[in-house]
């Protein structure tokens, strides 16, 4: 897939685009009325460059979900949505739902001529869709109809997906099935789930703010979605991150990659538990094997025999999971931690948090112990009995 595509052979564009040049259509009645939904930060990034560019329409409303309550349950916690809506004094609703008559009217008499959905997190019914004369649309982070649903971007990180990216699609009854009239695409790389969504959501803003006199002037070009290519994407269970030995190296960095706050990566070393901020995969070079043969002594003399046995001039190389070797053959495998294991290795003045793995080793970067501030891996350890005889990980 080409980079971008847009409808009309519009090409993306950054968001700093100087946008005081764009005319108002002709075709474009003046200040035409848009209802906005949504509820987290990816939501709030999109409706806050709205509000600073567009000038040919106005956002008339916002809805959002209910306030949360604190963890500690003493506070209401508006989204990120709601807060935007605040400070920018638009009318702001927040329905338990949508289903009621009630609550139906009530965005009637508002009398959008489009709504713009973005993370709702709140099916939208028939009588609701049918209410704007231009319809429904989503801002969805995927490219449809790849990854339909509620958590698309960590599973595009958990399948090893090469790129995602946002699409522009007419909302339907069904979840995510109606056609879209414009996508746009990036790659994934090593990023992780917290920084696509912040780029995903600058690329979506960007995509409908471009879309809007199309969608608007219903003149927009729809793609049906090829059924044959669906894939869902449903909600990460809060234990389905959980990291354990019988993890390939790959799987391991995947669920870290895609952590979050509702859903984190985490593991437990000696009983004590903590989230994984940042790990990465590691290729035994020959001066980790000196560090790891020494830390387990049995191993030294079959890592001479073998040749892995290391030269003053080398050095630990740490590299992306996608180049990781996912099986560690011949001497190298003796330069592999054990798997359900933890090895503090010292290299150039430098302590190395290894974990052994089903097929290999990872590095724990930075970790957030339970009930602590986020810290180095190294430093976490710092106050574990037995480290030096070897500690287990699970």
């Amino acid at each position: 897939m080409q980079d971008s595509f847009l409808t009309g052979g519009t090409s993306y564009r950054p968001w700093h685009t100087d946008h005081s040049r764009i005319e108002r259509p002709g075709i474009i009645a003046q200040k035409m009325r848009i209802v906005f939904m949504g509820t987290p930060d990816f939501a709030a990034r999109i409706l806050q460059m709205l509000l600073e560019s567009l000038k040919f329409a106005e956002v008339a409303a916002v809805y959002s979900r209910p306030d949360a309550i604190s963890k500690r349950g003493k506070a209401v916690v508006p989204s990120a949505v709601s807060r935007v809506a605040i400070e920018n004094n638009l009318s702001l609703f927040r329905p338990e739902t949508l289903r009621n008559e009630e609550a139906q009217q009530q965005l009637r008499d508002l009398c959008p001529d489009l709504i713009v959905v973005a993370a709702y997190g709140m099916i939208l019914p028939k009588e609701v869709l049918d209410i704007p004369p231009r319809g429904c649309v989503n801002v969805h982070a995927s490219l449809l109809p790849r990854w339909r649903g509620a958590a698309p971007i960590e599973r595009a990180i958990l399948a090893g997906d090469m790129q995602i990216g946002v699409s522009i699609m007419q909302m339907e009854e069904g979840l995510d099935t109606g056609p879209y009239c414009a996508i746009v695409s990036t790659d994934i790389g090593e990023k992780t789930a917290t920084e696509l969504h912040c780029e995903l959501a600058d690329m979506g803003g960007q995509l409908l703010f471009d879309n809007l006199p199309a969608l608007l002037g219903d003149s927009a070009q729809w793609t049906t979605q090829d059924e044959v290519a669906v894939t869902y994407a449903h909600k990460i269970e809060k234990s389905e991150l959980r990291l354990s030995p019988e993890l390939h190296t790959v799987d391991f960095i995947r669920r870290v990659r895609a952590s979050s706050e509702s859903a984190p990566a985490r593991l437990s070393i000696a009983g004590q538990g903590a989230t994984i901020l940042e790990a990465a995969s590691i290729i035994p070079s020959t001066e980790l094997c000196t560090a790891i043969c020494n830390s387990i002594p049995e191993r030294s003399e079959e890592c001479r025999r073998q040749g892995s046995y290391p030269s003053e001039e080398s050095t630990v190389k740490i590299i992306p999971e996608r180049s990781a070797q996912h099986r560690v053959e011949g001497s190298q495998r003796m330069c592999v931690v054990p798997q359900g294991t933890v090895q503090i290795i010292k290299q150039q003045g430098k302590r190395h948090v290894i974990l052994g793995c089903a097929d290999g080793s990872v590095e724990l970067l930075t970790v957030k112990p339970d009930n602590k501030r986020a810290m180095s891996a190294a430093d976490w350890l710092n106050g574990f009995k037995g480290v030096k005889e070897g500690l287990q990980w699970d």
